[in-house]
């Protein structure tokens, strides 16, 4: 370990210790009341018969951002999906071969909007239950996944950001169930109703759901 007090290793120079950065990005899904996490199988690489979450390395020209939305086109199709940063990993023995660290991202999709196809390098795709994953995860993926998961709980919770797993004009109704599924409690209407209202995060389009007895109103977040 390098000694606190030595003031020369704490400033970059040009033989600074380097290693590989690489971006993995979390895709969460909503569907039938249950949040599903997506997972992909590799043909090439370390662990192939594993599950992993989309992931690879950051280029000379890239920034992290670029990284993952490169990550995320190239091993899965999907384009143009907003993502936002989890956490930073850097523990010393993530990859077999060299040091790697990884900044984790997060997006909350529609499955429906994002057909899966396979790409040339991947074997196997697919959405998987938060309650039900596989066994074989590669790497630190597991661990990567379950906290990405409780990230996902907590802003739902504190800040109200569904991304697209909600429609964007939904009723309270279709809120409430997306709560209560994905944290997995149940709710007093009246209660839901009065904490939503004080976060002062939703607008009342004036619009009512057609089809639904009693027709009730349709809401939307505030930009």
């Amino acid at each position: 370990m390098t000694k606190p007090d030595n003031l020369q290793n704490i400033q970059v120079r040009k033989d600074s210790f380097e290693c590989s950065v690489t971006a993995d990005i979390t895709v969460f899904g909503y569907v039938d009341g249950k949040l599903k996490i997506l997972l992909i199988k590799r043909s090439f690489g370390y662990y192939k018969n594993h599950w992993h979450v989309p992931g690879g390395v950051m280029e000379r020209n890239e920034t992290i951002e670029d990284c993952a939305a490169k990550v995320l086109f190239v091993l899965t199709g999907f384009k143009n999906i907003h993502f936002e940063q989890v956490k930073t990993y850097t523990a010393l023995d993530r990859h077999p071969i060299k040091r790697v660290i990884t900044v984790c991202f997060y997006a909350l999709v529609k499955p429906e909007n994002h057909p899966l196809t396979l790409k040339d390098t991947i074997t196997s795709i697919d959405w998987f239950d938060m309650d039900n994953l596989p066994e074989k995860f590669g790497y630190d993926h597991k661990k990567l996944v379950e906290v990405a998961y409780s990230f996902v709980r907590n802003n739902l919770r504190d800040k109200l950001i569904v991304g697209e797993l909600l429609p964007k004009k939904f009723t309270f109704q279709e809120l409430q169930n997306l709560y209560e599924d994905i944290l997995n409690v149940k709710l007093d209407k009246r209660n839901f109703r009065k904490r939503i209202s004080q976060m002062d995060v939703l607008v009342n389009t004036g619009e009512k759901k057609q089809g639904v007895q009693g027709g009730p109103f349709l809401y939307q977040l505030k930009s």
